[in-house]
């Protein structure tokens, strides 16, 4: 049963889908299991640049099976718009499958975000505004149409006479002026459902069947540790579960067929939108690293805050999700500084605190603690070729410090060390990968 589940071990934005596109390779079969369009992957392959929403990243992969689970909610329109995207630039999309019972976000889910938001004044937690929220409400409060029944041509329609009424005087009550035209929804969506049923079925089914074959299949998680609505810095995060027991919930699987956990650390710290950020960097330092790292969201385009690399934070998500590896990205971005700065632990009140505090009032007190090391130069295109081709022996040796240092702290390995932006663009210091066929 060789399965593994990668996931981000920050506030999203690490690097995971160059991640998961790289162990696709050596997958048979890559699942998404949580999130919706509200998560972007930005994948490069030659200089193509493809940004995924929704579709797995293992689409990329000639010939293996891509399979969106029932932990993801769905924005059909947004969906389809990504498969004719993939399809007219030479992406073939004829294995990917969708679970019957994924949630659809609604055209009121997304109105009920922005009239949400509205409501929160001073207190807005910055939403993408695409309706996650409000459909993973809706589908804890037994209210959601699932994919199986968008495809539906009979209960479908029936079901709207009922939730889209009720959808209009919640709207009322926001004073949200907008008018729901149920025939149109009818109309719009019916069109969806007729376009997608071809790859809608039981995913759960899907998966089980694979793994009882032995073959590989790799886990995809969407945003990251920190904002998982249970154990992130609540209520700064996102309506799902993150975290890597998810994997099994969310595509119909048994927690006891998960073999490995990837956690993938971004070098440095970002996050967007509004929440406490103890390493956060507010002066030029903090715009250099952003700009060198071009760090702005898939999804939004939205600034990311940027930050020194937070320790608290990963060993936090180590915590929940129990990493077998770490995939550190863009430590490239890091080359050129004097000096670099890791924060081990937070004080507060002159307390050490080693694990990320429920309560953001908190965290807002906390100070990180830094261990200093050496920066290295920066590598031009010679020199990183050259470490491209002779491995972990290449890198400068401050920069093996720096890999070192976060592997005594968390405890883990540092398996996959990303260097570049390009697929290719890794290095690979796993003492076994999975057995090929």
């Amino acid at each position: 049963m060789p399965s593994l589940v990668v996931i981000g071990s920050q506030w999203g934005d690490e690097g995971k889908g160059k991640i998961v596109d790289y162990l696709a390779e050596e997958a048979q079969m890559v699942v998404r299991f949580q999130g919706g369009n509200n998560a972007g992957h930005t994948v490069k392959v030659g200089e193509e640049v493809f940004a995924l929403h929704l579709v797995p990243s293992g689409i990329l992969r000639p010939g293996k099976k891509a399979i969106i689970g029932n932990g993801v909610v769905i924005d059909p329109g947004v969906l389809l718009g990504e498969l004719d995207g993939l399809e007219s630039r030479g992406v073939s999309v004829k294995n990917l499958r969708i679970s019957d019972r994924a949630n659809v976000i609604m055209p009121y889910h997304r109105m009920l975000d922005g009239a949400e938001e509205r409501m929160r004044k001073g207190a807005k937690v910055g939403t993408t505004g695409r309706g996650i929220g409000p459909v993973y409400a809706d589908k804890i409060a037994r209210l959601g149409v699932r994919m199986g029944e968008l495809i539906d041509e009979d209960k479908f329609p029936e079901k709207l006479e009922f939730l889209v009424p009720l959808k209009q005087l919640i709207l009322d009550a926001y004073g949200d002026p907008t008018r729901l035209d149920l025939e149109a929804i009818k109309s719009e969506y019916g069109s969806y459902g007729r376009r997608l049923r071809q790859y809608v079925t039981d995913t759960g089914a899907l998966v089980n069947d694979a793994l009882a074959k032995n073959r590989r299949v790799l886990f995809e998680g969407a945003q990251g540790t920190l904002l998982d609505i249970d154990h992130g810095t609540y209520p700064f995060v996102t309506s799902s579960t993150t975290v890597a027991g998810n994997a099994a919930s969310g595509s119909g699987v048994s927690p006891l067929l998960l073999d490995d956990v990837y956690g993938v650390v971004k070098a440095y710290t970002t996050r967007v939108g509004e929440g406490p950020f103890p390493t956060e960097l507010k002066d030029e330092l903090g715009k250099t690293i952003a700009e060198k790292g071009g760090e702005f969201g898939t999804t939004t385009g939205r600034a990311r805050r940027c930050g020194w690399l937070d320790l608290v934070v990963t060993k936090y998500a180590h915590s929940l999700s129990g990493f077998t590896g770490i995939a550190l990205t863009k430590i490239d971005v890091l080359g050129g500084f004097e000096e670099l700065k890791i924060c081990t632990h937070y004080t507060l009140g002159g307390r050490k605190v080693s694990r990320v505090p429920a309560d953001l009032r908190q965290l807002e007190l906390c100070e990180p603690r830094y261990t200093v090391l050496d920066g290295w130069d920066e590598p031009d295109g010679a020199g990183m070729k050259r470490i491209l081709a002779k491995g972990y022996p290449a890198l400068p040796p401050e920069m093996k410090a720096y890999i070192k240092l976060i592997e005594r702290q968390m405890g883990v390995p540092v398996v996959l060390v990303g260097l570049g932006k390009r697929r290719n663009e890794i290095l690979d210091l796993r003492k076994k990968k999975w057995k090929r066929r």
